[in-house]
């Protein structure tokens, strides 16, 4: 059963070139051309991934990703004339899984389709996804986080962030490595947003235990230090 993408783009024929790519490349496609339309097609077409565009009339596209991971981890790319870093990491934090800026040739976007998928296919297939750690529990199969008795709110990409780091104590990921296989995609050499991520799980995690903590190797990049415990399933 092909995949169906659901493009939310208020420029016609950026919409209309993205349909005809997509369905050439054997996708099922949807349009909506504002950001209102944009998360009722969502409701009602239940898409695979969306490719979303950030200045859209009704609701922008900052609301609208809000709106989708309100209820569903479904990946979204974005899809925006901003080429600004904050703007990228401002979509990463909110839940965004790629972003792209325009002009844009279709190939890429196309490519960055099929990775985006492939990734979030694999994660689907991975089961009892779920490490223990002394006051930490983090359960990927519920998407929960565990600290010291109480569940926290957390963003998606930070949980992602922590269960990678956490999946293999005391190896070191440089800030490339953990973009290319957290993200999944080439971040043009900006490695600020595992910088902030990194912050903020410490803000949350900081102090709760002795026995592990988020390192940073400096020079290198980041590790999950564990002593004297292994991860459990």
């Amino acid at each position: 059963m092909p995949k169906k993408i659901l493009v939310i783009e208020d420029e016609a024929n950026i919409a209309e070139l993205l349909r005809l790519y997509l369905e050439k490349e054997g996708y099922e496609t949807a349009v909506a051309k504002d950001g209102g339309a944009g998360v009722a097609a969502f409701d009602a077409e239940k898409p695979d991934l969306v490719l979303l565009d950030i200045m859209l009339p009704v609701m922008d596209g900052w609301q609208v990703l809000r709106e989708i991971r309100s209820k569903s981890k479904t990946p979204v790319i974005m899809l925006t004339a901003k080429g600004e870093t904050q703007d990228k990491i401002t979509g990463l934090e909110s839940g965004a899984d790629d972003y792209i800026t325009k002009p844009f040739e279709v190939k890429e976007v196309v490519a960055r389709i099929h990775a985006v998928l492939r990734r979030f296919g694999e994660d689907e297939k991975t089961s009892e996804r779920v490490l223990t750690f002394d006051k930490l529990v983090i359960d990927m199969d519920s998407f929960e986080l565990t600290v010291d008795g109480k569940k926290l709110d957390i963003p998606p990409k930070e949980m992602e962030l922590l269960f990678h780091l956490a999946s293999s104590p005391n190896r070191v990921y440089t800030r490339n490595q953990l973009l290319d296989e957290v993200w999944g995609f080439d971040y043009f050499g900006d490695s600020r947003t595992v910088d902030v991520h990194v912050k903020r799980l410490r803000e949350k995690l900081e102090g709760v235990s002795d026995k592990w903590s988020l390192k940073t190797v400096w020079g290198v990049g980041y590790k999950f230090e564990v002593n004297g415990q292994s991860a459990g399933k």
